[in-house]
């Protein structure tokens, strides 16, 4: 049995037509039955039921079918290794994390990853559909939040457990407060970013528990924008405790939020059924060893 009759069999199976597979496959379709045919023999059954000028696929060509996946994602992953092997540091790492996590996460880690391996090209890209650019191979890692019930082909890394608080222009009395119950929102203007963002939905959430409404008057996609917005007074915003100590920006106070204290899980995620290069593998360690000395900054700062 070799792996070319069946890459030949599948790519049948693909289109359940003879002459478009072998088009396809950039060979005559009688060197393409003929293959079929020499892989049926030493099977012993029939992988193709042939009706008239259709054709299906017997329980045999089923079972065949299925092993052939498998097969061609070892076979992939083999390649993949050997690859990965031979570069060391080079190759490509392509992460999808959520909107705002650059700015704790990536910023300062990927300058310091970028020196320590410069062969290796990183793209990081923000997005609110990191869990399905994952779980389709768009992306090769990503960092996001837990989900709830994950494919069975992800494999789940926790980061870290993320707070979120109220951040104020340090000249506002609130600003003086150490903690504010989340039903006082009422009485802020805030800016916070639009409502596909996780965390507006978290915050969405927290009001429909509350049974509360707050006033947004602005609202922005880029983290940037409300941080300039919350320095002039326009309006308070809610955003990871973690964030707003690591920046440490003199004309912001975060006060912390209770009943509830908006919070979220963030993780790594990636396919356990894909090759993981190394690339991939220093990167994860980097992120987790960085996000550690961030929470041991943060907690020294506060304690």
């Amino acid at each position: 049995m070799e792996l070319r009759q069946l890459e030949y069999f599948a790519a049948v199976c693909k289109e359940m037509h003879f002459s478009r597979a072998a088009e396809n496959l950039c060979t005559t379709q009688s060197n393409l039955s003929q293959q079929i045919k020499f892989l049926e023999n030493e099977l012993g059954v029939p992988l193709f039921d042939r009706i008239g000028r259709r054709i299906a696929l017997t329980d045999a060509g089923k079972i065949v079918l299925e092993q052939c996946h498998l097969i061609f994602e070892r076979v992939d992953y083999m390649k993949g290794a050997i690859t990965d092997l031979k570069r060391m540091e080079g190759g490509r790492l392509d992460i999808g994390i959520l909107p705002g996590d650059g700015d704790l996460l990536f910023d300062a880690l990927l300058v310091d990853f970028h020196r320590t391996y410069p062969k290796l090209s990183i793209s990081v890209t923000e997005t609110m559909d990191v869990y399905e650019q994952v779980v389709d191979g768009t992306r090769d890692l990503g960092v996001t939040t837990v989900p709830l019930n994950p494919d069975d082909r992800i494999a789940v890394i926790p980061l870290f457990h993320e707070e979120f608080a109220l951040a104020i222009q340090s000249d506002h009395p609130i600003a003086k407060s150490k903690a504010l119950p989340f039903e006082q929102l009422q009485q802020l203007k805030m800016v916070m970013f639009g409502p596909e963002h996780q965390i507006t939905k978290i915050i969405h959430s927290c009001c429909q528990e509350k049974g509360i409404t707050i006033d947004s008057p602005i609202v922005s996609s880029t983290l940037s924008t409300l941080l300039s917005l919350i320095e002039q007074g326009i309006g308070a915003s809610i955003l990871p405790r973690m964030l707003l100590d690591y920046l440490d920006r003199d004309n912001i106070s975060a006060v912390k939020l209770l009943q509830p204290t908006p919070s979220q899980d963030i993780c790594i995620i990636y396919r356990k059924d894909k090759f993981m290069g190394q690339a991939a593998k220093l990167f994860i360690e980097e992120l987790k060893s960085f996000v550690q000395n961030v929470i041991d900054q943060t907690t020294r700062k506060l304690g």
